[in-house]
């Protein structure tokens, strides 16, 4: 915690009082148990691992381009060779998720929106979707919007849509952070590869879906996605809806 931000440092030389140093590491530590965060440090190291598996596969998968005289057989090579790299990096979050590692619980719920068939989405990403959300973790609430309907029509999202910028600081070493589709952004979605996100890209994200689910709030909500990074989505509804 800063220092500026601590009123117990007012007026106080930490090298001097050992004492308020030991109370500003209690005062931190609960701060963690009030958030509810407790990243488990060798969940951490598995996601960190598993990260340079799945941008390993991002550059496999980029460095492929179709040719004329593409097969068949060139195209199942390199899946192969994308899911030799895979493969590893799935288990690894896999790991780290059953130490409750709320980021890559939203990598392996973005992994299986990515490869799974559409129907096995919702059973396997929305659980994983919904708690790294319940943790704090912006970008899962892409996913709810796109494969969990009844969530996002549930109290519980708009509630957890109000928790996000209170986490910001402990995520933001996190990002950026990969997306199906970011809508809040100063251009248009184009493609159909991922768009990364800053934090502020998906704090963004948060004020669209907010606005969304709140029509009483809405023009609030969605003037700071606008202010905030611009949200390409959002402006062209706002202009379309004055004459």
């Amino acid at each position: 915690m800063p220092s500026h931000q601590n009123p117990l440092h007012r007026g106080f030389t930490l090298r001097r009082v050992p004492l308020v140093a030991a109370l500003l590491g209690m005062l931190a530590s609960l701060g963690a148990m009030a958030d509810g965060l407790r990243i488990d440090p060798h969940a951490d190291l598995l996601y960190r691992q598993a990260l340079t598996l799945l941008e390993q596969a991002d550059n496999q998968n980029a460095s492929f381009s179709l040719k004329a005289g593409t097969t068949d057989q060139d195209l199942a090579q390199q899946g192969q060779a994308i899911g030799r790299t895979l493969a590893p990096a799935v288990s690894l979050l896999k790991k780290a998720v059953e130490l409750d590692h709320p980021v890559a619980r939203y990598r392996l719920a973005l992994y299986y929106m990515t490869y799974l068939p559409a129907e096995q989405i919702p059973s396997t990403a929305c659980p994983l979707l919904q708690t790294s959300l319940g943790q704090g973790f912006a970008p899962s609430a892409l996913g709810i919007e796109a494969w969990c309907p009844d969530y996002r029509e549930s109290p519980a999202f708009a509630k957890n849509l109000d928790h996000i910028p209170g986490m910001a600081t402990r995520y933001a070493p996190y990002f950026p952070q990969p997306a199906e589709r970011l809508l809040c952004n100063r251009e248009q979605p184009k493609g159909l590869a991922m768009q990364w996100g800053r934090q502020r890209d998906y704090q963004a994200e948060i004020y669209r879906l907010q606005g969304n689910s709140n029509p009483d709030l809405r023009q609030f909500y969605w003037h700071k996605a606008v202010d905030l990074n611009g949200c390409f989505t959002v402006r062209q509804r706002m202009l379309s809806s004055h004459p």
